[in-house]
């Protein structure tokens, strides 16, 4: 089969990575393969799905123009520094330029052991890789930037972790796998030529504006900081927990990527943690913007010396975060209860509603979506009222009088509250199905539903509610 790679990240220094093949496995069987994903890099999904392309799929079988590499990055993990991390399980096949012009990279996640996998055996199981594919599609389906699941594919062979569990592959594909670790692996070692190197790629490949002026470290930087201001903003506003904000986890491009103990929020609560590995509540919900800055100011300090060393300039490029980030966090729950503009009392009016959920632990994403229907009509706060109902009364009067000045503010607020979210116990009842029973029918009909999640459908209601106590998923874990 045919794909026309072009692999600029192999024509680096070769201290990035590590030149490796895949190891092959027993027996590979196609579990899904992202069709429209496979047009929109111009691959001809028809041969991805024969046999010679889930060879491809599962590192049997290299294409050619293929140059297999593992990354190399450090990374803090849980605020303590690890020099040397990388790509304990993965390889990065090439990259490949799309009919629309992206440069995308396609990896191969669970494809063996490399260089850095520090004693692991570089597998995947198939609930954690069926997991990724769910989660980082639905965000795509939600309009925030993430990697993508070209594929997922069994192996015929079982990997160990607490117990015996099926081994798949799965198809990674992403803007880049360029981290905040990656510039840590080289700063690290005092390798300022390969900084340079490295921020010149990062500009060329995604920043390409900041190539015109007169500072483009300073606007690389910039340019991180922007995106990831607006990232995690977005993650905040459909009740998004990464779990594992790692440097090693934050990519320069702007992508969700490396979806391990994610979730998303039920009851709305600044404290919510998922992650059986984040003892302390570091990545918690809440917590998330002080992550990101913190991650960004790490990314600072690798790029010092292309900034002639001047803190200044590092400082005031990370100043402007909480700006940008409180510009989209606001922005976007303005949107979300109906306001189209900003008036003064408007932040009030969205914080004071997020309080008083707090305070009788209202589901986040139904509470936001019932909305839109009293935003048409008040015979529809029955269904929104939560808690004894003194406080959503008195506070939607209040929102009511607001809306008189919006035009149509339900159907605005139904473009950006999603009726439907990935909930824990629906993902984990879809994998239990599929890694138990080899039923993969409740994993297509949940990808399905999530790639429109802002679709109103009465049939959807198992999908679209809250968990009942005994449904309740309070733990998710790293997919290693």
């Amino acid at each position: 089969m045919h794909i026309s790679f072009d692999n600029s990240y192999a024509r680096l220094p070769d201290r990035l990575y590590a030149r490796i093949d895949p190891t092959p496995v027993a027996a590979p069987a196609l579990v899904r393969l992202n069709r429209a994903l496979a047009e929109q890099l111009g691959l001809d999904a028809g041969e991805l799905a024969t046999s010679e392309g889930v060879a491809v799929l599962a590192g049997n079988r290299i294409p050619e123009g293929a140059e297999p590499i593992a990354l190399a990055y450090a990374g803090h993990q849980f605020g303590h520094f690890v020099p040397q991390l990388g790509d304990g399980r993965a390889n990065l096949l090439g990259e490949v330029v799309g009919p629309d012009g992206v440069r995308r990279d396609i990896q191969l996640k669970g494809s063996g052991p490399t260089p850095f996998s520090r004693r692991g055996d570089g597998r995947a199981a198939l609930g954690p890789v069926l997991r990724e594919y769910l989660i980082s599609e639905a965000m795509a389906g939600l309009g925030i930037p993430s990697t993508r699941a070209l594929a997922a594919v069994t192996t015929g062979e079982t990997v160990w972790r607490e117990t015996r569990l099926p081994g798949a592959v799965l198809t990674r594909v992403a803007a880049s796998h360029i981290r905040v670790g990656t510039f840590q692996y080289l700063a690290a070692r005092g390798d300022q030529d390969g900084v340079r190197r490295l921020a010149d790629y990062a500009i060329a490949r995604h920043y390409p504006d900041a190539a015109l002026g007169p500072e483009p470290y300073r606007a690389l930087l910039d340019g991180v900081v922007a995106r990831q201001a607006a990232l995690v903003a977005q993650w905040l506003l459909v009740g998004f927990i990464h779990g594992v904000m790692n440097t090693d986890n934050c990519s320069v491009s702007g992508e969700t990527i490396d979806y391990g103990p994610c979730a998303f929020m039920d009851a709305y609560d600044l404290g919510t943690v998922f992650s059986s590995i984040d003892h302390q509540g570091r990545y918690a919900y809440g917590n998330q913007p002080r992550i990101a800055l913190w991650n960004l100011t790490r990314l600072a300090e690798c790029l010092l010396p292309l900034l002639d060393n001047n803190e200044d300039t590092a400082k005031h490029s990370l100043q402007a975060f909480a700006g940008q980030f409180e510009a989209a966090y606001f922005g976007g729950l303005r949107r979300k209860i109906g306001l189209s503009g900003e008036q003064e009392g408007d932040d009030d009016l969205t914080q004071d509603l997020l309080r008083l959920m707090a305070a009788d632990a209202a589901d986040f994403t139904q509470t936001f979506r019932r909305l839109c229907d009293a935003a048409d009509s008040g015979a529809a706060d029955a269904a929104v009222r939560f808690g004894d109902g003194a406080g959503y009364d008195g506070w939607v009067r209040r929102w009511r009088a607001r809306l008189a000045r919006e035009v149509d503010p339900g159907a605005a607020m139904r473009a950006v509250n999603p009726a439907v979210i990935p909930r824990n116990h629906v993902v984990e009842a879809a994998l239990s199905a599929a890694v138990e029973r080899d039923d993969f029918g409740p994993f297509e009909t949940l990808l399905g539903v999530l790639s429109q999640p802002y679709r109103d459908d009465p049939a959807l209601e198992q999908y679209t509610r809250p968990p009942q106590q005994e449904e309740r998923v309070l733990q998710t874990f790293c997919g290693t």
